[in-house]
């Protein structure tokens, strides 16, 4: 950690080389109520999102900045707990199973595609505020991207949340 803020490396054995068993072995423990967890974000995800673009769509153009940074925001921590808890536990779980071992790479390659595409639209509807005159652009783009998020959900929860198990 030092050497990427700028100090000298601990000298000592156990900052410089890492047990192999240690290397090696599960750093993310199980959690029975992760994908539970997982799920719920979903449901809170989507509903926010939709709120979001019914908003838009009424004409009611006060409060939608603050809208997208909060999506964002919840975006952005389901993201980092996937991320984190979830996707690290699979790959050292099912680090012998190449399919499997593939296929979580896969998705988490299109998540993370899909969530550059979510920031992206949140950062341009931030930058150059809905109003009239973006409101057709906001909700065809809102709709888009809407359905990117829901068959990503879709499959996630059916192909790969199946995985995680003790």
């Amino acid at each position: 950690m030092k050497r990427l803020f700028g100090g000298k490396p601990d000298a000592t054995p156990a900052a410089t080389t890492a047990s192999p068993q240690v290397a090696q072995g599960r750093t993310i423990r199980y959690d029975p109520g992760l994908v539970d967890g997982l799920k719920d974000d979903h449901q809170e995800l989507v509903a926010m999102y939709t709120r979001l673009g019914e908003q838009v769509a009424a004409g009611e153009f006060h409060g939608v900045d603050a809208a997208l940074q909060e999506f964002k925001i919840r975006l952005e921590a389901h993201l980092l707990t996937e991320n984190v808890r979830f996707y690290v536990y699979l790959e050292q779980s099912m680090a012998d199973d190449e399919v499997n071992s593939e296929l979580i790479r896969g998705f988490r390659r299109e998540m993370n595609s899909i969530a550059r595409g979510v920031v992206e639209f949140v950062r341009r509807y931030r930058q150059q505020p809905v109003g009239p005159a973006t409101q057709a652009q906001f909700i065809r783009e809102h709709g888009e991207v809407g359905r990117l998020l829901a068959q990503r959900i879709a499959r996630e929860e059916a192909e790969l949340y199946v995985l995680y198990q003790p």
